[in-house]
């Protein structure tokens, strides 16, 4: 009833069909419906307060989308006119900010020598990579829709665009700010609505235990100091029978990566990929090998039940 009263209120039911469609910060909220910030944020603050939308810090920015189970709100906004000309009006604007976001982040890192994508810079076979974990996926969970998938080290986002298409949700985790506005620029040129991205550190991701069906890492481990702490958390998001999907360099002989690139691992072999996903609590399965300038391999893991651990039965006494 309280998510009933908060929606019932025009300016509130437009911030919420344009966070259903993305996530926006105060700034872009304003422009778009031409409103003052102060009046702005006293009606997110309600819809934060009735759980309709969740409040995303970022720097010296926050962002407001729809949380995964805003389930009401959606069903309030499938229910409107898709002629409505005050929504159709908002969605426009919205597109214009995100083009002017995305602009602006390409602007930033070409600026800064960042337009960069290390696939391309290795001269990775991307294609290849992304077909294997397509592969994988239809293997793990057959033709049918995913529920929710982690993207962790999302970089520019695009495996969220690969998988936006199978999947009921998904998240880009990136401890790098650069990284998401990248990302939140792809998915909002791209129209992905069921995709939004979050600023987090591998090692402490701050989601429930058990809460996602598929988690990604592509090309992240090579860069972390400890893999197998960084497998565990990954594998602590996933539901039993969920399925973690990791991409990464092979052993390999190229020195230069670890000083040019800031490689801190020369790629990884199948024992020890195996030993850290088991100690996460995964089942590892039959890995990939996908051939190009590196060696490049894909591991798949199956997260197991949590086993039950016996208590022993307390003496008896007379």
């Amino acid at each position: 009833m309280a998510q009933l009263r908060a929606a019932a209120e025009p300016t509130r039911l437009r911030l919420l069909a344009l966070c259903a469609r993305g996530a926006f910060c105060v700034t872009e909220l304003c422009a778009i419906l031409g409103q003052s910030q102060p009046r702005l944020s006293r009606h997110l603050k309600l819809l934060v307060e009735a759980g309709l939308l969740e409040r995303l810090p970022e720097g010296a920015n926050v962002y407001f989308q729809l949380p995964p189970d805003a389930d009401l709100a959606r069903l309030m906004l499938a229910r409107l006119p898709e002629d409505d000309l005050t929504i159709a009006a908002d969605r426009r604007a919205a597109a214009r900010i995100a083009a002017d976001r995305a602009r602006a982040a390409s602007e930033a890192f070409r600026r800064d020598g960042a337009d960069w994508d290390e696939m391309r810079a290795l001269e990775l076979p991307s294609p290849a990579i992304e077909a294997a974990l397509l592969a994988q996926v239809e293997a793990h969970f057959g033709a049918g829709r995913l529920g929710r998938i982690a993207d962790i080290g999302t970089g520019t986002g695009r495996l969220l665009e690969l998988l936006a298409p199978r999947a009921e949700a998904l998240l880009g985790l990136d401890a790098s700010r650069e990284m998401l506005a990248l990302a939140r620029a792809r998915l909002g040129e791209r129209g992905i609505a069921n995709a939004s991205v979050r600023l987090a550190d591998m090692y402490r991701l701050p989601l429930p235990d058990g809460g996602f069906d598929a988690a990604t890492l592509q090309m992240v481990l090579h860069y972390a100091e400890d893999p197998a702490a960084a497998l565990a958390e990954a594998a602590r998001l996933l539901r039993p029978e969920g399925l973690l999907l990791v991409v990464d360099l092979a052993p390999h002989v190229r020195a230069e990566l670890l000083s040019g690139f800031a490689h801190r691992w020369p790629g990884f072999d199948d024992a020890a990929m195996a030993g850290w996903m088991g100690a996460a609590g995964c089942a590892p399965l039959p890995p990939v090998t996908l051939d190009g300038p590196l060696p490049v391999k894909l591991w798949p893991a199956r997260r197991l039940a949590v086993p039950v651990v016996a208590l022993p039965e307390p003496a008896l006494t007379f």
